[in-house]
């Protein structure tokens, strides 16, 4: 008696598992927004002060509370690819209107014209679907 006890709490942990494991697999979904990301990579000029960079970082967060249509932004670099470059960020827009009205803006000319004087070498391009 104890064995079929046993052997039916066993088959129950097996059932539990499996279907825990197969509704695991069934719930990895993905979606494809429609928002704008801009990846920007930079490469400080040699002498850049922590406090330049710093500078940068800090008006990439005040522009993204001033331009509207600013969705999020991600400021830390988790992984640096090309290596010799410094430092990362990413942009979301909600749409292109608002990507294109962020690369218009007097608020991000005043920003960028700072980075441009620190900067020597960036990529920034626009990913959607």
């Amino acid at each position: 008696m104890r064995r079929i006890h046993f052997a039916g709490l066993a088959l129950a942990g097996v059932a539990l598992f499996t279907g825990g494991y197969a509704a695991g697999q069934t719930a990895n979904k993905f979606g494809q927004p429609h928002t704008v990301l801009q990846v920007s990579i930079i490469k400080y000029r040699p002498g850049t002060t922590d406090a330049q960079q710093e500078e940068i970082v800090q008006g990439l967060k005040q522009m993204a509370g001033q331009i509207p249509g600013i969705k999020n932004i991600w400021t830390k670099a988790a992984h640096l690819d090309p290596r010799n470059f410094d430092a990362e960020f990413v942009i979301e827009f909600v749409n292109r209107e608002a990507a294109d009205n962020y690369a218009e803006s007097p608020i991000h000319e005043a920003w960028s014209k700072k980075l441009q004087a620190i900067r020597e070498a960036s990529l920034s391009p626009q990913i959607t679907n």
